[in-house]
């Protein structure tokens, strides 16, 4: 997202409770999926029997043992499901789709998601789920394996029984070090173009454009100052998009996957590198206040200089103007959020927890102005 909507869970035990981090993903999707939909327009309702028989065809005697909607995205469906072919063991699959009527294209393109997939699953640097079959039927889709383990956003979740404070240092660590190995991925496999950072940052501002200037005040002061002092771009390299602890999967201490690659995209490095160093004190919350059990499981999370010592011993080397980075990461968040909660207050019921992250949006307009200035 970026990862705020409740996150694509690919495996049974991620957790449910509390997965508001993943709201900020789904704003960067609404983005990315630009504005072709009008939400008056009648979307039509998914054949679940048809996704089921065009799956089994793709192994003969093949079947699926229904689909079972997992929760949250606004760019795609998705589903767990178990695959059953003779002589082989059951198999527990994700099936996602893309949402019929709508043209499959940016984050809803399946099967661009499943392309980065592949490459990363060929290359092992990174552990991805893996496909297993594609479909560029109407909507198009693809089945990849549903990997074991649970998403924690250390700083932002609330979860029944969240991790202990060291294995969530561990995690952290280990998510910098998938980072580094992540970005000494040859881009050029990719087949993308490089989107350049200050392409970016007008892509947010145009989202920004659209709220009332109430919900994130002197928005545009963080974005002149922003502008001002683009950075030079340095060579480009595979983005997740929003690269953190709740978009992968964890087994204790061990990775198992690196998830949700709706946005996934070529370009700058230290993009996903600050979006990641920001969640070590996100200027955002979702719950106020969070349970004892949360905030002890937070006192685990690496401070910044940790997590870039760990993601520098993988990838070496000083990383020129990290402040504007972080700083940048600020005004994405804003924007992200300022345009769900804008169409969340429509909801006859709005959802409490964009409410709570209302409160939050004129501080981290405000922080990041400060990281930029003490960066003069």
């Amino acid at each position: 997202m970026l990862r705020f909507l409740p996150a694509i869970a690919h495996s049974a035990e991620r957790p449910q409770a509390g997965r508001c981090g993943d709201l900020q993903r789904g704003a960067a999707d609404l983005l990315r999926a630009g504005r072709a939909a009008s939400h008056s327009e009648p979307v039509p309702e998914l054949d679940h029997d048809q996704v089921l028989q065009r799956v089994a065809r793709c192994w003969p005697g093949a079947t699926l043992s229904g689909l079972h909607r997992l929760p949250g995205g606004v760019s795609s469906l998705t589903f767990s499901s178990v695959l059953r072919r003779p002589d082989r063991p059951d198999t527990p699959v994700v099936v996602k789709v893309a949402p019929p009527g709508l043209a499959p294209v940016r984050n809803r393109d399946v099967l661009r998601q499943a392309r980065i997939l592949r490459l990363l699953d060929e290359d092992g640097s990174v552990p991805v789920p893996k496909v297993l079959a594609e479909d560029d039927g109407s909507p198009p889709l693809f089945v990849m394996t549903l990997v074991p383990g649970e998403s924690y956003e250390p700083l932002l979740d609330a979860a029944a029984q969240p991790p202990s404070p060291g294995v969530v240092t561990a995690r952290a660590l280990a998510a910098a070090r998938a980072l580094a190995r992540l970005q000494n991925v040859p881009a050029g496999r990719s087949g993308e173009r490089a989107v350049p950072v200050r392409e970016e940052l007008d892509r947010w501002a145009r989202l920004l454009d659209t709220v009332d200037p109430k919900i994130a005040p002197r928005h545009e002061k963080l974005y002149r100052e922003l502008s001002g002092r683009a950075p030079a771009p340095v060579a480009p390299c595979l983005s997740h998009g929003d690269f953190r602890l709740a978009n992968m999967l964890f087994t204790g201490e061990r990775l198992t996957a690196v998830i949700d690659w709706e946005i996934w995209s070529v370009g700058d490095p230290r993009v996903d590198l600050a979006w990641l160093l920001m969640h070590t004190d996100p200027p955002h919350r979702f719950h106020a206040p969070r349970a004892e059990a949360d905030v002890k499981a937070g006192s685990g999370m690496p401070s910044r200089a940790e997590l870039l010592e760990a993601y520098q011993g993988i990838r070496p080397g000083a990383v020129a103007d990290l402040p504007w980075f972080l700083a940048y990461s600020h005004y994405k968040t804003v924007s992200t959020l300022a345009v769900l909660i804008k169409r969340n207050r429509r909801l006859a019921e709005p959802e409490p927890h964009l409410e709570t992250a209302a409160e939050s949006l004129p501080d981290a307009v405000e922080r990041g102005r400060r990281i930029l200035a003490q960066s003069k």
